[in-house]
């Protein structure tokens, strides 16, 4: 640690900002301040400890409400001066009980993050995902998503099984309409899966394009 430590820009007050973001969905939950001693509990705990300036004290992130971090990697930028810190998240965390501390929206004119207006082809996958993953954190009352997360891994399980079987029938159907309903079905459940596992599902895309450009050979009989 002594070889970086070194290259964090800490503030007047002995401070760096700590941005803090879901492994898995990628989504920012918040932003709080780290002094020496508090990167250094973080380190050696493998969760966030983070420092109170309004109480002037280290306070350990879900000591109180079981809604801890857990570490999955640290960086600093090319300033040294803010800290990206990766974390599987217990529950809420916002002290609102919201997934994430940024869900006051500002209108920007002409500005949509709408997927279905974006470009990116896939760009409903990165807002699906992040749904689940506050579905996964808030448990709101009368969500399908929650009834899947509180019936636990088999149940989801069931549902994938379920899924897979109406993608079948609806191809042998030679009907693209069902097999359009029933494919996003499953493409749902299996997310909901990789939130639960937490597999982000970066990761799998990594794993296609292992498999995509992994070098292939022809053997000639």
């Amino acid at each position: 640690m002594s070889e970086w430590k070194n290259e964090i820009k800490w503030n007047a007050d002995g401070l760096v900002p700590a941005i803090i973001q879901d492994a898995v969905s990628k989504e920012v939950l918040m932003m709080a301040y780290m002094n020496e001693e508090s990167l250094n509990k973080s380190i050696e705990s493998g969760e966030t400890w983070f420092w109170s300036r309004s109480r002037g004290e280290l306070w350990h992130k879900g000591a109180t409400s079981g809604h801890v971090q857990k570490i999955r990697s640290m960086r600093y930028d090319c300033d040294g001066d803010t800290l990206l810190v990766r974390v599987d998240q217990e529950g809420s965390a916002c002290h609102t009980g919201r997934y994430s501390c940024f869900f006051n929206q500002i209108a920007v004119p002409g500005a949509n993050d709408d997927p279905r207006e974006a470009k990116e082809r896939f760009a409903m996958l990165n807002q699906l995902e992040a749904t689940i993953s506050q579905r996964y954190a808030e448990r709101p009352d009368g969500a399908y998503t929650t009834y899947l997360f509180e019936k636990g891994v088999d149940k989801i399980l069931k549902k994938v099984g379920e899924e897979a079987a109406e993608v079948i029938i609806a191809a042998k159907n030679k009907d693209n309409d069902e097999l359009r309903s029933e494919v996003s079905d499953l493409i749902f459940h299996l997310m909901v899966l990789l939130r639960e596992r937490g597999l982000p599902l970066d990761e799998v895309m990594r794993e296609l394009g292992l498999r995509h450009n992994k070098p292939t050979t022809n053997k000639m009989r």
